[in-house]
C-alpha cells in the first residue's frame, strides 16, 4: 500500500472518548502540554490542544486535525524514550488482540525490541518501508486506526 493510500489523520475533538485520544494525550505531554492520559477528550485536553496550536502558530480551534497532528507527532525509533513512545505503545495496546495470550504490552516509554517488532510488523502489514522508525507516515497510519477494521 503506497503512503498515499494510508488514511488521513483523524479529526479528534472535545467529547471524543475513543481511539486515538490516549496517543494524542501522550503526544501533548511529549510536547510539554501536561494532560491526564485517560482517553477522554475533555476541557483540559482541549485547553492543552489550544495551547499547542497557539505555540505552533496554527489556527486555534481545539480540534486536532491534519495540521495539528503534523506538528504534534515526533519521530521515534529504537532507543527513544518518553511520552511520544508511550503514544506508540498506547496504539500497540489498542491493537493487541492476543486476549492475554501474547506478551504483556507495557506503556513504559521505552522503545525497545517489543515496540520495534510491533512497528515493523505494522509497517509490513501496510506495505510501507518496514524500518521500525515511527515517522509521519507511520504515525498517520497508527492514529487513523488502519488495522482496527
Amino acid at each position: 500500500m503506497p503512503a498515499t493510500q494510508i488514511q488521513p489523520f483523524p479529526l479528534v475533538r472535545r467529547g471524543n472518548r475513543v481511539f486515538p485520544v490516549r496517543p494524542l494525550q501522550q503526544l501533548l505531554c511529549a510536547r510539554g502540554h501536561s494532560v491526564r492520559v485517560d482517553g477522554m477528550f475533555g476541557p483540559r485536553t482541549e485547553s492543552a490542544v489550544e495551547g499547542f496550536q497557539d505555540d505552533e502558530g496554527i489556527d486555534v480551534d481545539g480540534i486536532v486535525g491534519p495540521a495539528t497532528w503534523s506538528r504534534l507527532i515526533l519521530t521515534v525509533r529504537r532507543g527513544s524514550n518518553g511520552d511520544a513512545v508511550r503514544g506508540v505503545q498506547e496504539v500497540m495496546k489498542f491493537h493487541d488482540q492476543s486476549d492475554g495470550e501474547g506478551p504483556t504490552i507495557n506503556v513504559d516509554g521505552v522503545f525497545g525490541p517489543q515496540t520495534e517488532n510491533f512497528v515493523r510488523g505494522f509497517q509490513k502489514a501496510l506495505g510501507i518501508d518496514s524500518d521500525g522508525i515511527v515517522g509521519p507516515v507511520t504515525w498517520r497510519a497508527l492514529v487513523s486506526g488502519m488495522l482496527s477494521g
